[in-house]
């Protein structure tokens, strides 16, 4: 992967350093971390269930964490990463950055819709995005 700029490698390695720690097979392999325009960075765990509708994305634990914490219109969500543990069988071990879901894109869009995105590109490259670039067009309820 490519060099990062210092406040993201240590968004990286906060959530790399989170999947490593709590990685359960069946229960947790994604991670999320995201920094608040205060500086603070938050973190999320990926909550596995056996009844599929039920798991909970990292990065909506880690948005839920924001919003405790003080972040919303107080203290905006700037940037956000994911990583993913490989499962025991995979031959690659290496921990790598992904993609938020679909799902995420839209709470990401509604809940930090100013964050950057940082997503591994190019065979592994890291570069950021605008939410608005991962779901142009977004729904919007009229009121």
């Amino acid at each position: 992967m490519s060099e990062l700029p210092a406040e993201d490698a240590e968004l990286l390695a906060a959530a790399t350093a989170l999947i490593r720690q709590r990685y359960a097979v069946g229960r947790h392999h994604i991670a999320a971390a995201l920094r608040l325009r205060s500086g603070a960075i938050v973190t999320g765990l990926h909550l596995d269930t056996y009844v599929g509708r039920a798991s909970v994305c990292a990065e909506a634990v880690a948005v839920g964490q924001a919003m405790i914490q003080g972040g919303g219109n107080a203290d905006p969500i700037t940037a956000i990463v994911s990583v993913r543990h490989p499962r025991p069988t995979e031959s690659n071990q290496t921990i790598q950055v992904v993609a938020p879901c679909g799902i995420c894109r839209e709470m990401l869009r509604d809940f930090a819709p100013e964050a950057r995105v940082i997503l591994a590109v190019d065979g592994g490259r890291l570069a950021s995005y605008s939410t608005a670039d991962l779901l142009p067009l977004k729904y919007h309820r009229q009121l």
